[in-house]
């Protein structure tokens, strides 16, 4: 029972940490955004789609490391995003060493679930 309760003290601490440090690297990149584009006036007469800088993962990556507040801010979505998911592999991983293979099964599935829908998102 012990083994039980480290790992719900563990998986608590990565959900907090994990959503404290997404909305850190956010607000950060909104901090770079603001001071680059605050006294730009929106045009809204045109649509202007998604910048090629937040679309693809390389991109982003790229983007936070030439300080680009639009890239920072979606590298802190994705980790807001990948927060709940790394919950579910720790889930499994704790099932794995209390053996409790039902829940195994479960947690694997619901990742496979996750990572089909995030790929698929991508082909649109």
């Amino acid at each position: 029972m012990k083994q039980d309760r480290d790992i719900q003290l563990f998986i608590g601490s990565l959900l907090r940490w994990g959503v404290l440090l997404s909305m850190a690297v956010v607000i950060f990149g909104g901090t770079i955004y603001l001071y680059r584009h605050g006294n730009s006036i929106a045009d809204y007469s045109i649509f202007k789609g998604q910048p090629a800088l937040t679309s693809n993962f390389t991109s982003i990556i790229n983007g936070v490391f030439t300080f680009r507040g639009r890239a920072i801010i979606q590298l802190g979505i994705l980790l807001l995003i990948a927060t709940p998911i790394a919950r579910v592999a720790c889930s499994a991983m704790g099932f794995i060493a209390e053996k409790d293979y039902l829940y195994v099964g479960i947690a694997l599935t619901v990742l496979v679930i996750i990572t089909i829908s995030m790929l698929g998102g991508f082909g649109g």
